[in-house]
């Protein structure tokens, strides 16, 4: 089985600065289908570039319809005045709904013959109230597969003469989207009546002033009834530039509210389309510190912590996923409600929220369509990581649990549907919390200079070889040898261990001295050099970086564990001057030794550990190299500490 792809992020220490969004999903695509409808060529600007849109653009070339890029995020689309070029065709549309269901009303009275499908997750997402709504047109859609999902076999309709077709509105707003953007092709006046209440209405806005830009204009009534004039047809505004993705932007609002800020989105404000901007209304009932200006929105943190809400999130409906995380910041529960439309997304959103965020301590309570939060005073991190169930908008909302823990995100990729770079743009506008980290040879006097550097910065202290000694100690006292890769990595990933001062407990019992010894040092070594022992330490070392700050030692702190750290030491002494003293601790613990095998051993260690395949023992290009061969343990620590102070933390 191919091993599952994760992103470990570090704890986070403040969030400030400014972040251009990437265009929004839902204009990109309608913009893209209507350009293709219509007469004339458009030119897109900052489209959005996602897997979502990918599928859109190979769906539009498939059926015929010349699309030229212009470079970055701008195509020039040929339309083809509702008549696609390729009559028949078999679409692959991925699980990008955006594109799936406005693409089915439109192929399905376009008059050729198609099959669209999708991922199994597609397959699973209702589609059945917009071909029971396109049918009472006269199209010909049968379901390949289960009723009322997608696959879908579509054959030329049989158009009918006006009328008054009904819709379902409490599932899914893009049943409605599709076959508003959809009715201009049947060239006669058709009423839409909404049945139930309408969900997600700020998603049929977008709809409604999209297909304005394009020259056709819905007559509506209230959110009940909405009328497509006879004649209308849509025609290329000439250049269309797509707004930034109000989502999107609500999860670096939050990071604002949550760390500090201010933190800036740029591509969206007071006068955009998107419902979703509404989500600062949102964090300032929170009490979060809202500005907002024609194309940009700020948020930072309040002076006396965010509260805890009660909001009907009808007008926000993906964006207050992102509330759910946030709450676990507030004082007092949160609660969400009108979100039934979340159990029809990627995935089911509320039972998938619930769970995860369970895993990070939360009291949660779910309902049909609503969930409440309460606070958590510690959030925990789970050593299984999050789990996005290949939803992009899970992975994005968990990474703000990172103020306080580090935290690890599986198959973190999915961001790739609306987001691609948003891990890479999240770590523009945050601070992590610092980390100094010092490696080197053994006995070179790391552990000591580390200790004293994290106790005179008041930082938190990894000896990360006492974790390997560990490993080899409940090894070696459950009958697994030291070079059993499978049965060390098991016993690594389930270490019950207490690190509290100087105190260190393995299973309840104090082990500070056993695991000090010789054989345990040789015995560290030796599983050190297993892969799959350092990846089963690995998480567990990074959850030690806590505020204000961590001082870690090791081989491979600066290379491998905190690769961002701040500060990166490489300590080194001459293999005789710590030989000499190895054997000057061992004495001073009343245990015989003799300096010549001390002095064997070290370099029998030294070449095993610079030579492993994985995680080598080696200077890292970016760290500072310390001998302490001529040097006392104060003007060691005085030096580590000089650097740390010159260098400020990286983000």
């Amino acid at each position: 089985m191919e091993a599952m792809e994760f992103l470990d992020l570090p704890p986070l220490a403040s969030a400030r600065g400014t972040v251009r969004l990437p265009g929004s999903k839902s204009i990109s695509n309608r913009v893209l289908l209507l350009a293709a409808l219509a007469e004339g060529t458009t030119e897109v600007r900052d489209l959005l570039q996602s897997d979502d849109t990918a599928r859109m653009l190979e769906a539009l070339q498939a059926l015929g319809v010349k699309v030229e890029s212009l470079g970055g995020e701008a195509y020039r689309v040929h339309g083809c005045a509702g008549n696609f070029p390729v009559r028949e065709a078999d679409l692959f549309l991925g699980n990008a709904g955006t594109a799936f269901r406005p693409l089915t009303a439109a192929l399905a009275l376009a008059g050729g013959s198609y099959k669209l499908s999708g991922v199994a997750r597609m397959h699973e997402r209702p589609i059945g109230d917009l071909v029971d709504g396109l049918r009472q047109l006269g199209a010909d859609i049968a379901y390949l597969g289960n009723e009322g999902f997608p696959p879908l076999q579509l054959q030329p309709a049989t158009i009918r003469s006006g009328g008054v077709v009904k819709v379902r509105g409490d599932v899914s707003s893009q049943f409605l989207t599709g076959l508003l953007m959809a009715l201009p092709l049947t060239g006669v006046e058709t009423t839409v009546e909404v049945v139930g209440e309408l969900i997600s209405k700020p998603y049929i806005e977008i709809t409604l002033a999209t297909m304005a830009r394009f020259g056709v204009k819905v007559v509506r009534e209230g959110w009940q009834c909405f009328v497509v004039p006879a004649g209308s047809r849509y025609r290329s505004p000439g250049t269309i530039f797509v707004e930034g993705d109000a989502s999107s932007a609500s999860y670096f609002l939050a990071l604002g509210a949550i760390g500090g800020g201010p933190v800036r989105v740029e591509g969206v404000g007071r006068n955009s389309i998107q419902g979703d901007v509404r989500f600062a209304e949102a964090l300032a009932q929170m009490g979060a510190v809202i500005e907002m200006g024609d194309n940009w929105i700020e948020a930072q943190a309040p002076q006396d912590g965010l509260k805890g809400i009660s909001l009907d999130c009808n007008h926000i409906p993906d964006a207050a996923m992102t509330l759910a995380t946030t709450a676990l910041f507030a004082c007092g529960p949160t609660t969400l409600t009108n979100i039934a439309s979340w159990r029809v997304k990627e995935t089911d959103r509320i039972v998938a929220m619930a769970k995860e965020l369970r895993k990070l301590g939360a009291e949660v309570e779910e309902g049909q369509d609503f969930i409440l939060v309460s606070p958590v005073k510690a959030i925990a991190s789970p050593p299984e990581g999050i789990d996005t169930y290949d939803d992009h908008r899970i992975a994005m909302c968990f990474s703000l649990a990172t103020f306080g823990t580090a935290l690890r995100i599986n198959d973190p990729k999915c961001v790739g549907k609306t987001f691609p770079d948003y891990f890479e743009r999240l770590a523009t506008v945050t601070t992590p919390v610092p980390v100094i980290a010092i490696d080197g040879p053994s006995a070179s006097g790391k552990g000591t200079v580390a200790a004293r550097v994290a106790a005179a910065l008041g930082w938190h202290y990894l000896d990360s070889g006492a974790l390997y000694r560990l490993t080899a100690l409940a090894a070696k006292r459950a009958g697994v040898a030291w070079d059993d890769e499978a049965g060390v990595a098991a016993v690594a990933a389930t270490l019950d261990v207490v690190f509290e001062g100087e105190s260190i407990r393995l299973a309840g019992e104090e082990v500070g001295d056993a695991i000090r010894t010789e054989e345990m040092s040789s015995g560290a070594s030796k599983v050190a050099a297993l892969p799959a022992v350092r990846e089963a330490l690995l998480f567990r070392q990074r959850l030690f970086r806590r505020a204000p700050g961590l001082v870690g030692d090791g081989r491979d702190m600066g290379s491998v564990v905190f690769q961002d750290a701040g500060t990166k030491v490489f300590l080194t002494a001459s293999v005789e001057i710590r030989a000499d003293r190895r054997y000057k601790q061992l004495i001073a613990k009343g245990i015989e030794a003799t300096i010549s095998p001390i002095l064997q051993d070290l370099r029998e260690r030294d070449e095993r550990d610079s030579q492993r395949s994985v995680a080598p023992l080696q200077q890292s290009a970016d760290a500072e190299l310390l001998d302490t061969s001529a040097l006392t343990i104060e003007e060691a620590v005085a030096r580590v500490l000089g650097w740390a102070k010159e260098a400020p933390q990286k983000r």
